[in-house]
């Protein structure tokens, strides 16, 4: 039989065994092994949803959106990318200021053009924050952008929650790899299937 022919019988029984061995999509559960995209946020919601009942911090993202943000800034978005998926690409400073007293921090965050020991003992003096900015050669309002951060960062109070939250994203993490593993095994048992099977009778 000519090569070209040989092949084609190959790619067909590959196709055929394939096929048998029934290659699906992963099962998807919100509290069993593998969990899609909107089931993970769902819960991360209900996680924020509990966090703004209790007061803890007030913005005009909604649970939903928030945990929206808790994803797409692990897969590497910034705050406008992030605005522009939940439909406005304005809201980036909302955005930075909620992703910001859930301590998910960038690099720049704290890119301060001051030493923070000299914020600290600045405001162990009792001066006030347009007294401090002068000082610091900072406005007043990037002041209290930079006290925000520290005192976010230095906060524990939502630490519990954030806790739960990454529970929810690694349990994310591991299931995805497991998907990732399982297709992998059942195409890898295929192929093993289809060069193990008798050339000969192909020919």
């Amino acid at each position: 039989m000519a090569p070209k022919n040989k092949q084609k019988d190959l790619l067909n029984l590959f196709s055929n065994l394939t096929n048998k061995t029934s290659i699906h999509e992963p099962r998807k559960t919100l509290h069993g092994t593998l969990r899609d995209q909107d089931a993970v946020e769902r819960e991360i919601a209900l996680i924020m949803r509990e966090i703004q009942n209790r007061g803890f911090f007030k913005t005009k993202l909604e649970p939903i959106q928030l945990a929206r943000l808790v994803t797409m800034f692990y897969a590497g978005k910034n705050d406008t990318e992030i605005g522009r998926n939940l439909g406005d690409e304005k809201l980036s400073k909302t955005i930075a200021r909620a992703r910001v007293q859930l301590k998910l921090f960038r690099e720049q965050d704290f890119n301060m053009p001051f030493d923070e020991k000299e914020l600290k003992k600045l405001m162990g003096q009792g001066l006030n924050m347009k007294d401090i900015s002068e000082k610091l050669g900072i406005s007043p309002t990037s002041l209290r952008e930079y006290r925000h951060i520290i005192d976010m960062r230095d906060d524990t109070t939502l630490d519990p929650y954030l806790d739960r939250i990454k529970g929810v994203l690694e349990d994310r993490d591991l299931t995805e790899k497991m998907a990732s593993t399982l297709q992998e095994d059942t195409l890898g048992e295929a192929i093993d299937v289809a060069e193990s099977t008798d050339m000969t009778e192909i020919n």
